[in-house]
């Protein structure tokens, strides 16, 4: 009774939100679940599987793993996570293999796991509030911060946590500051079952994951659990002409092309890659829908005149190229402001704990920005030499 009577106490002192159900509000909350603390947590789509969930994460062990650590859920991560999905191979453009890093007995620096297994991981016991899209948020109301949602309701909360991505709607409460073009695109696409609709496939893959560089672009294929590979091609094009910048060649993408024409998406694709080895080729003739995902980022760094009752974590905070990082500092930013504000007991504790919560993000954010930001030159280069001595640098010798 004396914990129910503590956890009531909490409730009536601090409402708290976040907004967005990725793994960056999804371990916020499930963290303060953790603690005995209530939280609502609003997310614009209307089911857990609306949308596809998007392929693998490697967990980092100081970063991703830290946050499930930290919200009792490591031990379910290990029973779930692919560590064999550290193995990485680099192939040229004509097949040839020039690097095979297959993964360590017994390393879990980066194991593996789908989003969807992860998503479902962490909601767990958690009370999502689905098709809430929120519209605006505003900081400073008699009763606290305002938020408007998108079917016209609103309602006020003490915190609210911004962790709905690149486009969030939360960060225009404390930040001016909107994602800028990279200059590098990518489309993806995806096979199932693939060890047996595509043995040849499963084995130029491997365990984990296998990428091919070239003269401003790249294909990289990612081993999924359950047979299923997705695959990326990037490459270098301004926004309103999305196509091959070398050699004067008009054989790409137009940013008109209609995405849902698989057929003309895949032509485009081959044309792009034209002269790359038959085998690479075949994870884009075999390739099943195609997604266009042009690449963001957020000022590097990106930080703001703290504004009480608000805040941001995750690419709401720190949009970065997505080169493995991204996920996991956005679990522990919710990690580690749910144990600030559960440690937090008047308003004025809340507010200098969430302060403090941002000063550290924005330092740790700042040098991973720089590090991806560096990476994405480098990966997606005019000379392809430069990608495979990144990944010597990085991969254990």
């Amino acid at each position: 009774m004396r914990r129910l009577d503590k956890i009531r106490c909490i409730d009536m002192r601090h409402r708290i939100a976040v907004v967005g159900g990725g793994p960056a509000g999804l371990t916020f909350a499930r963290v303060l679940h953790r603690h005995g603390h209530r939280v609502t947590v609003l997310e614009r789509d209307p089911a857990p599987g609306a949308r596809p969930p998007g392929g693998s994460l490697d967990l980092h062990e100081r970063l991703g793993q830290l946050a499930l650590d930290k919200a009792g859920l490591l031990a379910e991560f290990e029973a779930l996570s692919r560590p064999e999905g550290q193995a990485m191979r680099i192939l040229d453009t004509d097949g040839t293999v020039l690097r095979d890093w297959p993964a360590r007995p017994g390393d879990r620096a980066n194991p593996e796991i789908d989003r969807g297994q992860l998503r479902d991981l962490l909601l767990g016991p958690l009370d999502v509030q689905w098709g809430r899209g929120v519209a605006e948020v505003v900081p400073g109301t008699r009763d606290g911060v305002l938020v408007r949602f998108a079917d016209g309701r609103q309602e006020t909360f003490d915190l609210v946590a911004g962790a709905d991505g690149a486009w969030s709607r939360v960060r225009p409460a404390v930040s001016s500051a909107t994602p800028h073009y990279t200059g590098v695109t990518l489309v993806e696409t995806s096979l199932d079952d693939v060890d047996t609709r595509h043995p040849g496939l499963a084995r130029l893959v491997g365990d984990g994951a296998m990428a091919v560089y070239g003269v401003n672009r790249n294909l990289v294929a990612q081993r999924n659990s359950g047979g299923h590979v997705k695959v990326y091609a990037y490459f270098r094009a301004p926004l309103d002409r999305q196509t091959d910048l070398d050699a004067g060649l008009d054989a790409g993408l137009d940013a008109g092309l209609d995405m849902a024409d698989a057929e003309a998406v895949r032509s485009g694709l081959l044309a792009l890659f034209d002269g790359w080895a038959a085998p690479v080729l075949d994870l884009l003739r075999h390739g099943a829908a195609f997604v266009r995902r042009p690449l963001y980022v957020l000022p590097v760094p990106h930080t703001w005149t703290h504004v009480p009752g608000v805040t941001l974590m995750g690419d709401a905070a720190h949009l970065m190229p997505p080169l493995g990082a991204g996920a996991n500092l956005a679990m522990l930013d919710g990690a580690e402001l749910a144990e600030a504000v559960a440690a937090a007991s008047g308003a004025g504790d809340l507010d200098e704990a969430v302060r403090a919560f941002e000063e550290r993000m924005w330092a740790r954010a700042g040098r991973w920005a720089e590090i991806t930001t560096a990476g994405l030159e480098r990966l997606v280069s005019p000379d392809p030499a430069e990608a495979v001595t990144l990944f010597d640098e990085v991969q254990p010798s």
